[in-house]
Parts: C-alpha cells; sequence; structure tokens
C-alpha cells in the first residue's frame, strides 16, 4: 500500500492562550495586596492608565453599576475568566478602529462591586508598628565580646553561637566543631560550660534533658530533687508517671508533683525568644456586614488605585483617527499601550465580579455560620459553588486561593468555608469537617486532666451528638489540632 499526502480542511474549536487572557487569569488568582502591587506597576509602565484622584469628585460606584455591561455572562471557563472581546473591533482590526465610540465607554472608571470606602469606620482595626528585635545570635555574641577569651577559645564560642538552631540547641557535633577551632575536646568542653552560664538559660544544649538540667542548677535556692529526676527519670516525667518516680526516689508522691510543677515553669525552647519571624498582615478582599436583617458584600478597594485612560493619550488617539493616512511607530505605539489599558481595566472589573458572585454563593449556602459561628458550618465543596455560579470548579478554586473575607464573626481565607462532609448517625445533615474539630476541641478542653479522654472516649461522647465518626479519623483531627494523645495530657495535681 503506497503513502500518499493529501491535503484536507478541518473546522475545529481550541482554547488559544493569549496574553491577554494569561493576564485575566493571573487576576483571578491575585489577592487584595498583589492586585495593588501589579497596578501600581502597570501605571508605572503604561503612560495611557492613569489613577483617578478622590478630589477629582467621581461618584463612587453604586450596586446598579457594579460591573461594566460590556462584561457578560460566559458559558465556559475560558469566557469566564477573559473579559468579552468577540465583538470588539477596536481590538481585532488595527486599521479600522472607531476610537470616539470605543472610549466613550471608559470615561468613567467605575464598574466595580460595591467599595468600602463609605464604610471605612467598620473596617478592622491592627496596629502595624514594628521594631526591629535583637536576634539570639547577636545576644550570645554580644556576652561572649565581655570575655577575655584567646583567638581560638574566641573561635570555637562563635562557632558554637553560630551552630544554634531557632530553638537554642547545638546540633552539630561539638567534637566537629572542636577540630573546626584547632581545640581538643577537653577543652572545648569547657568553653561549651562557659556558654551555658550566658542568657537565657539552658542556651546550647544539646537535647531536652540538658537544657532543663542546666536551669534546675540555676534555680535559687537549688532543688536537688528536681534535678535527680530530670537527670535520672526523665522517661518517667515525661510520660507523667510519678507515682514510679517516687517510689524509686522513696519521696512522697506530694513532692514528686511539686518538683514536676517546677520543671513545668523552665523553658523547653530558650533561644525561641529570640527568633525572628516575618509580620504577615492580612488584608480581606471581602468585607461582609450585617445590616439588619440581611447581610452585605463590599469589596475591599482601600489602597486599590482606580484606572481611567489618560485624557491627555485620549485626545492624540481621536486627533489620529481623525487623520487620514498610514500609521506611524509613534500612533501603533499609543493603540498598543490602549489596548492593553483598556483590557486591563476590564479584567480587573472581571475579577471583582466573579469574587462578588462567588463570596454571594457562600454566603447564601453558610448563613448558619454567619448567624451562629463555626460549629454551624455545612459541607460544601468547590463543585456546589461552581453550579450556583455557572463556572467551572477550577476557577472557583482560583478564586479562593489566598483571599480572604472579614465577616461579624472573624477573618477567614474562603478556603475555609469548603469542608468535607462527616455524616449524622440520625441520618439528619452531615456536619463540616471544621464543624467537628472545634467540637473535638470544646471537648478535650472541659476534660478532666487527671483522667484526659481517649480518641474512642470522644467517638462515643460525639456519637451523642449524633455526629458518626471513626477513632482513626478522631485521631487525625485531634493531630492536625495539634493536640497530644490521652497518655501525654494526663496529669497527677
Amino acid at each position: 500500500m503506497g503513502i500518499q499526502l493529501k491535503q484536507s480542511l478541518k473546522l475545529g474549536q481550541n482554547l488559544v492562550m493569549t496574553p491577554q487572557l494569561q493576564q485575566a487569569i493571573k487576576l483571578l488568582q491575585l489577592n487584595h495586596m498583589e492586585l495593588a502591587e501589579l497596578i501600581t506597576q502597570e501605571l508605572t509602565e503604561n503612560p495611557v492608565l492613569e489613577e483617578i484622584n478622590e478630589a477629582e469628585g467621581d461618584a463612587p460606584p453604586t450596586a446598579e453599576d457594579n460591573f461594566d455591561p460590556e462584561v457578560q455572562q460566559q458559558t465556559d471557563e475560558t469566557a469566564q475568566l477573559a473579559p468579552q472581546v468577540e465583538d470588539d473591533k477596536s481590538l481585532t482590526n488595527k486599521d479600522d478602529v472607531n476610537w470616539d465610540a470605543y472610549l466613550e465607554d471608559f470615561n468613567d472608571s467605575s464598574g466595580t462591586a460595591p467599595s468600602m470606602k463609605e464604610n471605612s469606620e467598620d473596617s478592622p482595626t491592627y496596629e502595624n508598628l514594628l521594631t526591629k528585635t535583637t536576634s539570639l545570635e547577636e545576644h550570645l555574641n554580644w556576652q561572649l565580646s565581655m570575655l577575655n577569651l584567646i583567638e581560638s577559645e574566641e573561635k570555637l564560642a562563635q562557632l558554637i553561637i553560630a551552630n544554634l538552631n531557632d530553638d537554642g540547641y547545638l546540633e552539630t557535633e561539638l567534637a566537629k566543631l572542636a577540630t573546626e577551632a584547632g581545640m581538643e575536646l577537653e577543652d572545648a568542653e569547657e568553653i561549651l560550660k562557659m556558654i551555658h552560664n550566658f542568657d537565657p538559660v539552658g542556651i546550647a544544649a544539646r537535647s531536652l534533658q540538658e537544657c532543663l538540667l542546666l536551669q534546675a542548677k540555676f534555680l535559687t535556692p537549688r532543688q536537688p530533687l528536681v534535678e535527680k529526676i530530670i537527670a535520672e527519670h526523665m522517661v518517667d516525667l515525661e510520660k507523667h508517671n510519678l507515682p514510679a518516680i517516687a517510689k524509686a526516689l522513696s519521696v512522697p508522691i506530694e513532692k514528686v508533683v511539686e518538683a514536676q510543677k517546677i520543671v513545668h515553669e523552665f523553658e523547653p525552647k530558650p533561644g525561641s525568644i529570640f527568633t525572628e519571624s516575618d509580620t504577615q498582615y492580612i488584608m480581606p478582599d471581602i468585607y461582609i456586614q450585617k445590616v439588619g436583617a440581611n447581610y452585605v458584600i463590599n469589596m475591599n478597594d482601600e489602597g486599590i488605585p482606580r484606572l481611567r485612560v489618560s485624557n491627555y493619550y485620549k485626545s492624540i488617539v481621536q486627533k489620529e483617527a481623525a487623520t487620514a493616512g498610514g500609521g506611524t511607530k509613534a500612533k501603533e505605539y499609543v493603540q498598543d499601550k490602549l489596548r492593553s489599558a483598556l483590557w486591563l481595566i476590564r479584567s480587573i472589573q472581571n475579577r471583582q465580579k466573579t469574587i462578588y458572585k462567588v463570596t454571594e454563593a457562600i454566603l447564601a449556602r453558610q448563613r448558619d455560620f454567619f448567624e451562629k459561628g463555626a460549629h454551624f458550618l455545612k459541607p460544601m465543596v468547590l463543585k456546589d459553588i461552581a453550579a450556583d455560579v455557572g463556572m467551572h470548579e477550577s476557577t472557583i478554586s482560583r478564586v479562593t486561593t489566598n483571599k480572604y473575607m472579614h465577616t461579624p464573626v472573624g477573618t477567614f481565607e474562603l478556603k475555609y468555608f469548603f469542608n468535607s462532609s462527616i455524616s449524622a448517625s440520625d441520618g439528619g445533615d452531615a456536619l463540616a469537617s471544621s464543624a467537628v474539630k472545634e467540637k473535638i476541641k470544646q471537648l478535650i478542653g472541659r476534660e478532666d486532666p487527671k483522667k484526659p479522654l481517649s480518641d474512642q472516649q470522644i467517638v462515643e461522647m460525639l456519637g451523642k451528638e449524633n455526629v458518626e465518626i471513626a477513632r482513626r479519623t478522631v485521631a487525625k483531627y485531634r493531630e492536625m489540632l495539634n493536640i497530644l494523645p490521652s497518655s501525654k495530657r494526663k496529669r497527677s495535681f
């Protein structure tokens, strides 16, 4: 059979990821602060864009003109993410542009969701005054500078300090550091003991036992029983097996209980108070406020520049359009920047519209949560909201990622409202996993420290509240809440 080459025509549809569509998708994923940064960057790079000054007297957007009327509801995700451009001749034909008609649609930059500017007094308050704290290494080196050490000793001390982790423990073997500093191990031990006398007490320990023992030796007056328990009965102390300690040391159980109380006052991570952590502020993208019996959704536009096309460049384009003749590089440059500006404005409008619709759907499904709190959070998945707003699940996922909502009961990430379901034993409405976690947390919070609840007991107690859950699920949720098992929560006093 011979191989033949043939030409044929085939009509089909496929998705082309144009730069404009990529920008629309990117805008949808950005949170409030990231969007503000991107708009600021665009204002710097695109001369056609300009920020509307509130002093100019522009009327704030109202509910009737929330969004650009040209941005219509689409049936597939591509059209939902990207502004409508199919019938837009100005974006498809560079040489035949009716700029007068086109720019008329963008004289007003309104077209976002309802604004928070009129309700700034209801915004959550927060303090943002920060000072630079001293690091653990700086604090220890300051103490080291007060000692009179020879070069090799000072080098070893600096190596020990540099190898401490954030909790203040020495994780590197001392013998290795001694070799690097050119010292004998015995001499290195003496330098380490010297650092053990530094503030904070317990610093440069090589284990939790050594850390606690160092702190015990600094007690005034000294507590020999506390030191002996830490040195010889650390395992029983961790298990709260106080009777075994009392029997081994031949002391009354009351004294062991008192010694345990003293140990509990020690700091297991002496370096943690110097650990520098970056403070991350959460800027809500949406505010939900209760007005009477209803809830009102407001998009947070605080700090986000309101954009419009510069009047100066509009006049240039209109003059060029009225002049017959071929295009110039300057004209093409301005038209290209103009298209980019219009697309950005329209993409932002579409982003706000999508977030607003998703929030509206969440509010409708989770009204009991806003009224009564986390215990009444209902099971909800991306598919539910996607069906409510007529969008794809991936679009909902993008909208809810890294965005926060301020509500009368607190500030939550949008993804917080999406939970798997836990069946009710009586066949009633299922509970959200977050609500079940809250129940587990409350049960453990009310337990007797001398008789902590086991996972099976929690299962049985939840069963009485019509929550059908497996023991291993309780154990998983408990671990997610950073709660220890019952054997390690037990207290003897």
